[in-house]
């Protein structure tokens, strides 16, 4: 099997369901779409029905899945009105998932957690102050949304707060990200500053926001659409960290067919069945020079005639790029 398809395929493994164990289809089913998940209750969009609370029927809450939630926001999902009562109803099935971004799960070791499914592209925020966002965790969110096939963004939130300095850092930052092709530029929710552009490149798609505690992700969300009116909270100017002001992932329609996903902050990213010798097909600006490659299996880190570090030597590579490659590669390797 061809090796650029081999991660889609392991991954495909996290889908609760697959179409031979989709339960038949009944007359009763309705069609809904997962806006909100707490763990145990869903809040379900149902077609021509409003939203109704939802729980998880047995049979799918048992499931064997490998993941720590069966059940994602985005999902798509048939359901059981429950008997007697008004706006609940019982999940019974998940289609299939065209895509989903998932991460280690905190809680359950060996497991997997679903972010979100179903979704049109990733949006990363982050921010170079009050929290600091380090490049690896970008690159992580990055590769992650790579190996699903999903477009992402980065976005470079709380710019009124830099120096100078500083801002020109980060400029250069957006940079690098738009010339390996994902559209990057910085945001102020204060001054307005990238408001409307990111209006822009929300407006008629599922976007899951994703990023660290306190990098105004919630801020953005109310500066797009102020009637949400997400909870927001201040950064400690002592620690320097984000406290979690979302709880759980949520999808707000904040214009007719354009959908936000806001999700808690995410401390660590623990990337997925993420095998080393497929890693570099995640980077996208190494590939061209990943085919020179003296050996076709080079790991891209030592090996002689190595066109990556090459490249990396000859400043046609990112270095901050490279650097998050090896950390990556490490850290797989640290595991074994």
């Amino acid at each position: 099997m061809n090796k650029k398809y081999r991660h889609a395929e392991i991954c495909m493994n996290f889908a609760p369901y697959t179409s031979s164990e989709t339960l038949p289809l009944s007359a009763k089913l309705l069609q809904g779409l997962v806006l909100k998940s707490t763990g145990s209750w869903y809040k379900v969009r149902v077609e021509n029905q409003g939203i109704w609370d939802c729980r998880l029927k047995g049979k799918l809450k048992l499931s064997k899945t490998g993941v720590s939630n069966p059940v994602a926001v985005g999902d798509h999902a048939e359901l059981e009105a429950e008997p007697g009562q008004k706006d609940k109803g019982l999940i019974v099935n998940i289609r299939e998932r065209e895509n989903y971004i998932i991460r280690k799960s905190v809680h359950k070791t060996g497991h997997a957690h679903i972010l979100a499914a179903n979704v049109d592209q990733l949006v990363v925020i982050a921010s170079l102050k009050l929290p600091r966002t380090s490049l690896g965790f970008i690159d992580r969110l990055l590769v992650s949304a790579e190996s699903y096939h999903i477009p992402a963004k980065v976005i470079f939130n709380k710019a009124d707060l830099l120096s100078e300095d500083e801002n020109q850092f980060a400029l250069e930052l957006a940079e690098m990200y738009s010339r390996i092709g994902y559209e990057s530029f910085m945001t102020a929710v204060p001054t307005g500053q990238g408001i409307e552009r990111l209006k822009d490149l929300l407006r008629g798609k599922i976007s899951l926001l994703a990023g660290h505690s306190g990098v105004g992700k919630s801020s953005l969300v109310n500066a797009i659409s102020p009637g949400m009116k997400l909870q927001t909270q201040e950064i400690s100017s002592f620690a320097n960290k984000g406290k979690h002001t979302t709880t759980y992932a949520e999808m707000h329609e904040w214009e007719p067919e354009s959908f936000l996903i806001d999700t808690p902050g995410i401390k660590e990213l623990g990337l997925m069945e993420m095998e080393n010798d497929n890693l570099s097909l995640y980077f996208p600006e190494m590939r061209p020079f990943a085919a020179r490659c003296k050996f076709y299996n080079c790991s891209h880190t030592h090996e002689p005639q190595c066109a990556v570090i090459q490249a990396v030597e000859d400043g046609l590579l990112p270095i901050p790029r490279y650097e998050s490659y090896l950390s990556m590669m490490e850290d797989e390797d640290n595991r074994r």
